[in-house]
């Protein structure tokens, strides 16, 4: 198991996704010998989940049943312990799209945080791609890179528990791309700018405060950097419903031929057709952050 490369089997020592629902769902260390608890009964990890193929039904003690999924970015951002704020699929989708990120890209990463954007930026990169994620909280690079060996990605990635601001990432020339989230990342954009290669590249900011956003734009136009742009994005999920709608009633056809002495009895209820529909949220999802994107030109 990894999480860029996908595997069929479930095997002792993966990570595995146990599904009960779309609201629950838990990341499970797969151990022979070892049970895993759900409210639908024991899951054996020996006779259950091992040798299984990953998306099987898996009956439980009681008589329930759950999927067990092979793990993703994606679910790992709806499943991972929370030891900072992270991001979620909407914004990551919009960061990996605007930085050009690609197989083989190098970026800069900092802070680390829960690991949440990282795992999303090592499987676009790999399998020839390099992460540096700078993390200030020494606990918290030492969990994330336990983390990064334990989903066998750690290949990918080097992180380095410093200061961004002061210290910059440990490398120079190097990275394609920059990702900041960080309290001040306007500190941090010349350290970006130096770790950035000479043919220029994508930096991106992450902020939750206008404030924060702008200060980073001028700290990006002092750089010499282009094409500053800040965006916010919103999600809003509709629910699919299915609805029924009357026919209408027009009468009688005025083109049929209708005999002298024939009655006419208009129907007493009309027929309905049902249909499928879009219905829109009553709370929208509220802000997150902003994000600011930047361009190195040549140099």
């Amino acid at each position: 198991m990894s999480f860029v490369e996908y595997s069929d089997c479930i095997q002792d020592g993966d990570v595995a996704i146990v599904y009960l629902g779309h609201e629950s769902m838990t990341p499970v260390k797969v151990k022979r010998g070892a049970q895993t608890q759900t409210r639908y009964g024991v899951i054996r990890h020996s006779t259950d989940l091992i040798g299984q193929r990953y998306g099987s039904k898996v009956t439980c003690s009681k008589g329930g049943w759950v999927y067990v999924l092979h793990p993703t970015p994606e679910l790992w951002t709806v499943n991972l312990p929370h030891r900072t704020q992270i991001l979620y699929t909407t914004d990551i989708a919009t960061i990996t799209m605007m930085l050009e990120l690609k197989p083989g890209s190098v970026v800069c990463e900092s802070g680390t945080g829960s690991g949440s954007l990282s795992h999303a930026i090592l499987r676009t990169i790999a399998p020839t791609g390099h992460l540096h994620t700078v993390e200030f909280h020494q606990q918290r690079s030492e969990k994330v890179l336990e983390e990064f060996k334990e989903h066998r990605v750690d290949h990918l990635v080097t992180v380095r528990n410093q200061d961004a601001c002061k210290d910059g990432f440990g490398v120079t020339g190097v990275a394609d791309a920059v990702f900041l989230d960080i309290p001040s990342p306007w500190e941090a954009v010349r350290h970006a700018k130096a770790a950035m290669k000479k043919h220029g590249g994508r930096v991106c900011s992450f902020s939750p405060c206008i404030e924060q956003v702008q200060k980073t734009c001028e700290a990006f136009s002092d750089q010499g950097f282009e094409d500053i742009n800040s965006i916010e994005v919103l999600l809003r999920v509709h629910d699919v419903r299915t609805v029924y709608l009357p026919l209408p009633d027009f009468g009688p056809d005025p083109s049929a031929q209708i005999q002298p002495d024939s009655t006419i009895t208009p129907p007493q209820n009309h027929a309905s057709i049902a249909v499928k529909t879009t219905i829109p949220p009553r709370d929208v999802q509220g802000h997150t952050g902003y994000l600011t994107f930047a361009t190195k030109p040549r140099t």
